[in-house]
Parts: C-alpha cells; sequence; structure tokens
C-alpha cells in the first residue's frame, strides 16, 4: 500500500514540475512558482519516509 502512494506522490511531484514549467514560459510566474513549491515539498515528504530507521 505504501509503495502506491509513494509512486502517486512521486508522479504527482513531477506532472507539478512539469506543470510548473509550462505555466511559468507562459508568463504566470507566481503560479508557476507555488506548483514547483508543492512539488518540492512532495519531494522533501517522500525523501524523509524513505530514510531508513533502526
Amino acid at each position: 500500500m505504501s509503495d502506491t502512494i509513494m509512486s502517486l506522490l512521486m508522479l504527482a511531484g513531477v506532472a507539478l514540475t512539469g506543470g510548473a514549467i509550462y505555466i511559468f514560459r507562459t508568463g504566470d510566474r507566481k503560479r508557476a512558482l507555488l506548483m514547483f513549491v508543492a512539488a518540492l515539498v512532495m519531494f522533501a515528504n517522500i525523501a524523509i519516509w524513505l530514510v531508513p530507521t533502526k
């Protein structure tokens, strides 16, 4: 179950990053920045969840 959630979060983060690049090129910089920050938060959450524990 958690593997599926991690996969969906990664796909959503990649989609948000791609969307941010597309929107940045069209000129709406504020929305693009917010999408990029949301993608970074998703990637940070995945990194935190995947840190090995004892």
